[in-house]
């Protein structure tokens, strides 16, 4: 098991209105190498849990466990926030929507990034990133810009760069979004058979109930609460 929260609770405060509860006691489990898929209607709270599994935001109340480890517990974090940094940059891949790549940046320097980040050594980095590339079709595409790129293949680079600390687990918000249904099909498909190559762990959000059922495990979110998607 890599992941577990437990009764986790997020509402949201705004002006002159009382908190609005987003999500309201969820329990989640996530194996080793396991891609779960998490639908809903928007609004319905996947991103914000996507966001509290990714430790990007701060749950009201709960447990987050990690690879064994407590990570949120009693209204709190265990770790700072620049060891919370350190944690996702190391421990957590983040794939989203938009892709978010450096536009004036080559392919490979965008998936060699978070490498240079967390070591200050480019070459290496460089070369791993060049691996996975290749390993993901992009051969003949290391060094084109984002703007040379369709949008497929920009979502591919977005993956190798979410791949490149060994994480345990990506996190992806929607990653189809802007892809037609052909790459969409093919971008899933790609994320589950990483999973079971490198024991990398998926949670992935969308609306998009037939990819969402090429998941291990889907999940329907639904006023604030998780429920095993019916088949």
């Amino acid at each position: 098991m890599i992941l577990e929260v437990k009764k986790i609770c997020k509402s949201y405060a705004l002006p002159s209105r009382d908190a609005i509860p987003i999500l309201r006691g969820i329990d989640m489990v996530v194996g080793e190498g396991e891609l779960v898929t998490v639908i809903g209607a928007s609004g319905s709270g996947k991103t914000t849990l996507l966001n509290l599994l990714g430790t990007l935001d701060t749950p009201d109340s709960g447990e987050i466990f990690f690879d064994g480890t407590t990570l949120f517990s009693k209204g709190a974090y265990t770790l700072s926030k620049k060891e919370l940094a350190r944690f996702r940059n190391s421990k957590i891949g983040f794939v989203f929507q938009f892709h978010h790549l450096l536009s004036d940046f080559s392919a490979v320097e965008n998936v060699a990034m978070p490498a240079f980040i967390s070591t200050g050594k480019l070459p290496p980095a460089k070369k791993r990133a060049e691996e996975l590339l290749v390993g993901l079709g992009l051969k003949d595409r290391l060094h084109h810009l984002p703007s040379e790129l369709s949008g497929g293949e920009q979502q591919r680079v977005a993956i190798a760069r979410a791949l490149m600390n060994n994480p345990k687990l990506v996190l992806a918000d929607e990653p189809s979004g802007n892809l037609d249904s052909k790459n969409s099909r093919m971008l899933y498909e790609l994320m589950a058979n990483l999973g079971k190559e490198r024991k990398t762990s998926f949670v992935i959000v969308t609306h998009n109930e037939e990819y969402a059922a090429l998941a291990d495990r889907c999940l329907h979110m639904q006023d604030g609460m998780l429920n095993v998607c019916e088949k």
